[in-house]
């Protein structure tokens, strides 16, 4: 359950439920099943109810997109996605958002979903996708890493990663699951969406701090300091910089409230009297 505020002269309150059956990958449906119940924050009527699914798609992509542009080296190009599900394809489609990309690798659980994953994403894609079988095969040589997975271990070694490349750390949201090795994390400067969020939930700091690697002032800033100008992101061009993604409720109600927007300019989706 995840509720949030926005104040303002159009004051709106949100609130997303949702599940997460990580199995669904495996009979083609979204793991991140529920809605987003949109309201007027004035006086409390219903506006609107949204698929969550989309929006979670949608909107952990394009942060991701956000944190890339702020943090990743201008020259980057050469992608890296380890996962093949629904985020993956979001996470594409963000990533050629924000940077001329050359080269895309991905790999997945399974080569047969990486093969599914190329063959359905080439058609809006401007270079090749290449799936291939291993990690370590996507990773090598990539300055830009997306890691979108439902696994409990690292599928990113620190050997494999490249001076100056950029991860997006994303799959993970539990304080026992980490996708990105210790090493990675001690080597890297980090930021987050929130602060709070990581050092309660992040599994890939808590099993990193847990083994002494690093403490609560590795976190060098909050994605949202990088944006307002108040930290200056990325250093140096061989700095590797990682974006731990958790997910804030205001990003689901950012997201359905535009939703909301354009359906009712649009006359779209289906409206009933509540």
């Amino acid at each position: 359950m995840m509720p949030t505020f926005r104040a303002g002269e159009e004051p709106l309150f949100a609130l997303k439920a949702i599940c997460v059956f990580p199995g669904n990958a495996e009979i083609g449906k979204d793991a991140h099943q529920g809605g987003v119940i949109l309201f007027d924050g004035a006086n409390g009527e219903p506006l609107a109810l949204v698929n969550a699914s989309a929006i979670t798609a949608i909107r952990t992509a394009a942060v991701s997109g956000l944190a890339t542009r702020l943090l990743a080296r201008e020259d980057a190009g050469d992608l890296a996605i380890i996962g093949a599900g629904v985020q993956a394809r979001t996470h594409l489609a963000a990533m050629a958002c924000v940077r001329n990309l050359r080269r895309i690798r991905v790999a997945a659980r399974r080569f047969e979903s990486a093969q599914r994953f190329a063959e359905e994403m080439q058609v809006r894609t401007p270079c090749q996708i290449e799936p291939v079988e291993s990690n370590e095969a996507a990773v090598r040589g990539a300055d830009i890493i997306v890691t979108v997975t439902t696994t409990r271990e690292p599928v990113v070694n620190h050997e494999w990663i490249s001076p100056g490349a950029h991860l997006n750390a994303v799959g993970t949201f539990s304080f026992n699951a980490r996708e990105i090795d210790t090493a990675t994390m001690k080597a890297a400067s980090l930021f987050v969406d929130r602060r709070e969020s990581a050092l309660n939930e992040a599994g890939d700091y808590l099993i990193a701090a847990k083994e002494g690697a690093i403490g609560p002032e590795h976190i060098r800033a909050e994605l949202s300091d990088v944006v307002a100008g108040n930290h200056p992101g990325r250093t140096s061009p061989d700095e590797i910089t990682i974006f731990k993604s958790l997910g804030l409720a205001l990003e689901d109600l950012a997201a359905a409230a535009y939703c909301f927007r354009k359906a009712r300019e649009e006359n779209r989706g289906t409206w009933v009297e509540f």
